[in-house]
Parts: C-alpha cells; sequence; structure tokens
C-alpha cells in the first residue's frame, strides 16, 4: 500500500513499489529497452544515483514517463515495476445526447485520462458528425467536422490514445427517423410506446436496402477521419425489433462487416443483444470484437463473459461511470460495477475495459461527476489487484466523490438512475417507497459534499452547485408529493408556484454554464427537460409528450 502523500495519489497505482526513503530531484531518466517486461511495461527507479527507466517499448516509456511525473518534484525515492493487466483501456463519451464538447474542454479531458494511462477513446455518434448533404439531421447540432476529428485524432496519437470511432448503426437513429427523407429507412413508422410516453421510431429496418446504402454511405465518409483500425458500429437497443428477427440482426452485422471500409478493421459491437441469443455467436463475423455493458453493481459480467470465451470471441468489458440520470452519479454503484467488470476480465480473458459516459435524458451531469468514474476505470483496466480501494478522492474531486453517495440516503434503489431525480425526468412517475426521513438524509449528505466547495470559485465547483440545487429541487418535488398521493397532479398549488420557479432558476443557470465546455447545439433539447417539468408545475398536471421532438424539423424548429 502507498503511503500518505504523493505515492497515495498515483492513479492508477503501481502493481509493484518499495519505497527507499529519503528525497530526490529527480534528473533527466536514463532509459533502457528491455525485454523481462510484459508490453507497455516499464521499470522506474529513482534514488541517489539518479532516475531510470526501464520499458519494454514505446509505450512502457511514456508510461514510466508518466509516474515520474505523478511522482513530483523532489520525488521520494522508490523503485517501481508496472504493467498493465488489459491492452485496452478506454472511455467512451457520449457526444450524441445534446451536449457536444468545445474543443478545448475535449482536449483537456484527453490529458486528464492519458495521465491515467488510458490508451483508448470513443466518440459515440449518432447525428453530430457534419455528414455530407444530410445538414437538416445535424444543423442545430453543433456536430464535429471531418477536420475536427482528425484534429482531435492527431492530438491523441502522442499521448498514446487511440482515437476510435463510434456510429450507431441499426439503433438509436431517432435523431434522423423524425426527419419525414428518412423515415421510410425506419422499421416501424410510427414509432413505439416507452415508459409511458409515445416515441417514434429509433431503429432502421434490416430487410430494407436503402438503410443498408444509407449507413454504407455513412461509415464511408466517416471511417477515413481516423487513423486506427477499429470501429464500434453499435448495434445495441433495437427497440422495435422481435427477438424473432435475430437472425434479420446477424446477416445485417454480416454484411455491414463485409463492406470494403470495413473488411480489415476490427470491428465492435455492443453485447446486449447477442447475450440473449448466445446461439447465434458463431455466426459473427471473425474481425468482431462483443464489448459487454451492464452498469449495475450485479451486472453479470461473469457469466456473460464466460459465454463468450467459451465461444472463442475475443470480448471487452464494459462498465458505466453512474452518472446519467442522477446529476450527482452514483459513486458506491460506479466502484462495484468496475470491480465486478475487471474481475470478470481478469477471468475470462477479455481483452479491453471500455468506460462508458452516456448523456442521457439531456446530459446534465458536471464534467467533475463523470472524473471519479474515469479515473477507476482507468486504474482497475491497469491493475485491478492494487486498485480496488484507491482514494478518488484525492485522485480526482473531493466533493464530486462525497456528493456521489447522496442516493444511496434511500432504500429505494432503482437501475440506471438515482431514485431521488428519477421523478424529475419522468413527471408522470408516482414518488413510493422514498420516506421524509430519507429525504432529510439526503439533504444532510448534500450539505456535507457542499461544504467542500466552500473556498472554490472554479467551474466545477458552479457546475456542481448547480447540479445539488437541482436534486434539491427533486427532493422538495418528492416530499410535495409524499403529502399526496406520490403524482405531480396531487401537489397543491402554492407548493407547485415555488418549484416552478425554482425549476425556471435551473433552466436559465444551466443555459448560463452550458457554454463554458459544450458547443451551443444541444442545449435547447437538454433544458427541453426543465422547460417540460416548469410547465407541468404550472399547469398541474403531466406532459404525455417524449422531451424531444419526434416530427419533422426541416421547417428549421431547433433541436
Amino acid at each position: 500500500m502507498p503511503s500518505p502523500g504523493r505515492l497515495a495519489r498515483l492513479c492508477p497505482r503501481p502493481r509493484h513499489l518499495a519505497e527507499l526513503g529519503g528525497e530526490f530531484a529527480p534528473s533527466h531518466p536514463v532509459v533502457r529497452r528491455v525485454t523481462d517486461l510484459p508490453a507497455q511495461g516499464y521499470r522506474l527507479v529513482v534514488d541517489a544515483d539518479g532516475t531510470r527507466i526501464d520499458a519494454r517499448d514505446d509505450a512502457g516509456e511514456h508510461y514510466g514517463r508518466l509516474t515520474l511525473a505523478q511522482l513530483g518534484t523532489p520525488s521520494p525515492g522508490v523503485i517501481i515495476e508496472d504493467w498493465p493487466d488489459l491492452a485496452v483501456r478506454g472511455v467512451m463519451l457520449d457526444v450524441s445526447r445534446d451536449r457536444v464538447p468545445t474543443m478545448q474542454s475535449l482536449k483537456f479531458l484527453i490529458e486528464r485520462l492519458a495521465g491515467w494511462k488510458l490508451n483508448q477513446l470513443q466518440l459515440y455518434l449518432e447525428h453530430t458528425f457534419a455528414y455530407d448533404g444530410h445538414n437538416e439531421v445535424w444543423q442545430n447540432a453543433s456536430p464535429f467536422t471531418s477536420d475536427e476529428i482528425r484534429e482531435i485524432d492527431a492530438y491523441c496519437k502522442p499521448r498514446y490514445i487511440e482515437l476510435v470511432a463510434n456510429q450507431n448503426c441499426l439503433g438509436h437513429a431517432e435523431r434522423w427517423l423524425r426527419h419525414s427523407r428518412y423515415r421510410p429507412l425506419a422499421l416501424s413508422h410510427t414509432g413505439f410506446d416507452f415508459i409511458g410516453l409515445r416515441r417514434g421510431p429509433t431503429t432502421l429496418d434490416p430487410s430494407n436496402p436503402l438503410a443498408f446504402q444509407f449507413v454504407e454511405s455513412l461509415l464511408n465518409e466517416l471511417l477515413p477521419c481516423f487513423s486506427i483500425q477499429r470501429v464500434n458500429i453499435g448495434m445495441d437497443e433495437p427497440w422495435e425489433l422481435p427477438a424473432d428477427r435475430i437472425h434479420d440482426y446477424v446477416e445485417w452485422m454480416q454484411r455491414l462487416c463485409d463492406l470494403p471500409i470495413l473488411r480489415e478493421r476490427e470491428v465492435i459491437v455492443w453485447g446486449d443483444i447477442l447475450a440473449h441469443h448466445p446461439g447465434v455467436l458463431g455466426e459473427l463475423p471473425d474481425n468482431v470484437v462483443v464489448a459487454d455493458w451492464g452498469y449495475e453493481a450485479d451486472h453479470p459480467f461473469d457469466s456473460r463473459t464466460a459465454t463468450l470465451a467459451a465461444a472463442g470471441r475475443q470480448h471487452w468489458v464494459c462498465p458505466g461511470t453512474s452518472s446519467w440520470q442522477s446529476l450527482l452519479g452514483r459513486t458506491t454503484n460506479m466502484r462495484a460495477n468496475t470491480i465486478g467488470a475487471a474481475r470478470a476480465a481478469g477471468t475470462s480473458g477479455a481483452t479491453g475495459l471500455l468506460m462508458t459516459e452516456w448523456g442521457d435524458w439531456g446530459h446534465h451531469q458536471p464534467a467533475a461527476v463523470s472524473l471519479p468514474g474515469f479515473a477507476f476505470g482507468a486504474a482497475m483496466s491497469w491493475c485491478s489487484a492494487t486498485n480496488s480501494d484507491i482514494d478518488l478522492a484525492e485522485v480526482t474531486d473531493s466533493a464530486a466523490v462525497a456528493l456521489g453517495d447522496v442516493y444511496l440516503a434511500t432504500g429505494a434503489q432503482r437501475p440506471n438512475c438515482s431514485a431521488f431525480v428519477r421523478h424529475l425526468y419522468l413527471p408522470q412517475a408516482r414518488v413510493r417507497h422514498i420516506t421524509h426521513d430519507e429525504l432529510d438524509a439526503a439533504r444532510a449528505c448534500i450539505d456535507t459534499g457542499i461544504r467542500k466547495l466552500e473556498a472554490r470559485t472554479d467551474a466545477d465547483a458552479e457546475e456542481l452547485r448547480w447540479a445539488t440545487d437541482v436534486v434539491r429541487l427533486a427532493l422538495d418535488d418528492a416530499e410535495a408529493r409524499l403529502q399526496g398521493d406520490g403524482t405531480l397532479a396531487s401537489i397543491t398549488a402554492d407548493r407547485r408556484v415555488g418549484l416552478a420557479d425554482a425549476a425556471l432558476d435551473i433552466e436559465t443557470r444551466h443555459a448560463e454554464l452550458w457554454p463554458r465546455r459544450s458547443r451551443p447545439g444541444g442545449l435547447a433539447g437538454s433544458r427541453r427537460w426543465f422547460t417540460r417539468l416548469r410547465d407541468g408545475y404550472v399547469a398541474g398536471a403531466v406532459p404525455t409528450r417524449w422531451p424531444y421532438p419526434e416530427v419533422d424539423l426541416s421547417d428549421g424548429e431547433a433541436e
């Protein structure tokens, strides 16, 4: 175990560390190539004789230098011998659910990820690449251009991060299919019911040749912008595709992988559909890697990866930051979820761990809330044996880590979200199984976490204060509902006035904070969740439509 101080702030913690005593001003390191270390491995010595780095390869030297920089000046005397558990250690960032980062904020994040020895970044795309001839889909989204992708790719390379294309190629096509031009490509033209709301079509029709030509054209334009011969084609959650059409699903994947643009690439697909149809694993193309995702502490990574290993299928594990639909995160769940993923990876022979950061329903979580998940994913994919108890408050934002366990104040836990804020996103939901005592406990947890921000004036602190105010609104809303029958309609008129005022303030501040890190295009969609909530308070009635428009927007309506 590292001693307190700088060694405790190493992230990831090395697998072998010996303290020599004393402190030394690190000299320019003497570097040697050696063969007695695994790939990406290094041996770092800082003592009275100077600084030496033995490295297996260029990546190992790079990681040795990163560790030396983390030790600071003067450096404690140490011998560190280290290498990663997994060859691929990545982060997937959702840039399609409203929030598209500015180039500056994305580069800042890349610096943080590289410092934690992560070596892959995926930008999850649905409609936020400026595809030629498809302006009506992305014109209000502030998309990445081909030049920007190439610039990010070049920025990642010297930091030993590979930028991987990630374009969903079957489901989650709602941003396309809401337009009349693309509606004929949909599997269901009329949409479907989803958690009490009517949603428009989201899935392409795998039997439609025009849908296949459409996806092929997107890949042919996107992939040449990336230097890495890997691509994630998604394939998750095709909501409208019946389970008995699994062979249409597999055939669609086979045809995609046989495209000239994909034939020589490593193709990553999400594993959710395949987990329910293990019998088709043998039918997948040889160049497919299955990325098994799951975001709860009890996700069955062990059994799923065992099935993939038994089928001889290369696979990754994909836990999540637990930040989305929570505002403040779910730190304890994230840790357990990631520990389970890393354990299964070690047992099954997985070759990678991809920490996912989604933006479901407005991407409202502050950047600081996601950093503990990124750091923990980096640490556990590097060396799970020495990092399961790493102190994330030391290596990220202590206030964010503390606030990340507010969700635990209630026993009414729900998957993929914090039970305390679920009714903000789904005003039609009835608040039940939460007690007044639990609401008070959550407020006390917020008060404890917010005290860590008292002397701070940085952007992260301001965003965290905003997020705590959103959660306080959710707690006040829940308290008012519990005095009735649990529904929004049962809140008294005078309480609804106060809640509407609070929602307006939150929406206004959200718009003020947004441009500090994010492009303008997604703001209208993100703030619409708060507008919809405020309108519900004013009317005393629950909205029945999904916050995003599901109609053709060619008349210029903002996304």
